[in-house]
């Protein structure tokens, strides 16, 4: 039986312009809500709960799918304005004035565009194992190993572990830990990603790779929210030089890298990385 209170959140749902939103709702509630976005191929069955309760302990967190992916019916988005109007219908629809967002992920990207959308509703911005909105100069290009991971509607445990942790004897571990805490849910047999949602997902990966850096600039400069950008230092999904570039051009930013860590370093380092995120936001 599971041991993290994260597991036993109840299924809620709210109505939103163009879907039934299903979320999460953990910690103490009163102050601003910390409102997290999820990765590529994720549904909120695939966060941590260990991560959770160590980020609900003093804040109120809220997972949730985005329309037309995992527990959230409507049609699935296919593009970063789709998925940014998603997270903005969802948000609107609890009617919170504002909340914190953290983005891991694709969910990152999605949480500075709607930082720059509505800047009224956002508070403070964490990104994790993310970058900006399109091409950044000298990062490394995807590997073919890592394009053919991400297109496989079928990935295993091996392809995941590639992904998120460095090949090494500690990282590795770190990973398994991370698969035997998320297999309460799983096991449950929740929805997937539809097919139609990855492949919606991918095609907006793929718009924002030919976005030339002049708008990515642009875009960066117009968040004014304090942000917190970190990563693992071994990332082969989205490279810490993106986020080293992304905070030369926010008004207010903080960066903070993990070695030994790569794309899931949020779950690998769960104590350290909530510490940082409790430190960074007010209660």
């Amino acid at each position: 039986m599971s041991t993290y209170l994260a597991d036993k959140a109840e299924d809620l749902t709210v109505e939103g312009p163009s879907a039934r939103f299903t979320y999460r709702r953990m910690g103490p509630q009163g102050g601003v809500p910390l409102v997290l976005l999820n990765r590529f191929r994720g549904t909120i069955d695939w966060w941590d709960p260990e991560f959770l309760d160590y980020l609900a302990a003093d804040h109120d967190v809220i997972v949730f799918d985005n329309v037309g992916v995992g527990y959230t019916d409507g049609e699935p988005r296919a593009s970063l304005e789709g998925f940014a109007q998603g997270a903005i219908e969802f948000i609107d629809a609890l009617g919170l004035a504002q909340a914190d967002l953290l983005g891991w992920s694709l969910g990152g990207i999605v949480a500075q565009r709607v930082a720059v959308r509505r800047p009224e509703l956002v508070r403070k911005l964490v990104v994790a194992g993310s970058g900006p909105a399109g091409w950044v100069p000298g990062a490394p290009e995807f590997s073919d190993k890592v394009l053919g991971i991400m297109a496989k509607p079928d990935a295993d445990l091996e392809d995941i572990l590639y992904l998120f942790y460095p090949e090494t004897e500690s990282a590795r571990a770190a990973g398994h830990e991370h698969f035997a805490h998320v297999s309460t849910r799983l096991a449950a047999g929740g929805p997937a990603v539809s097919e139609t949602a990855a492949q919606g997902m991918l095609t907006a990966a793929g718009a924002m790779l030919a976005v030339p850096f002049d708008e990515v600039r642009a875009e960066l400069e117009a968040i004014k929210a304090p942000v917190l950008y970190a990563n693992g230092l071994h990332d082969v999904m989205i490279p810490a030089h993106n986020s080293y570039v992304a905070v030369q051009h926010l008004a207010d930013a903080t960066l903070v890298l993990y070695t030994g860590a790569g794309h899931a370093f949020l779950f690998q380092y769960a104590k350290a990385f909530t510490k940082q995120v409790a430190d960074f936001l007010p209660a």
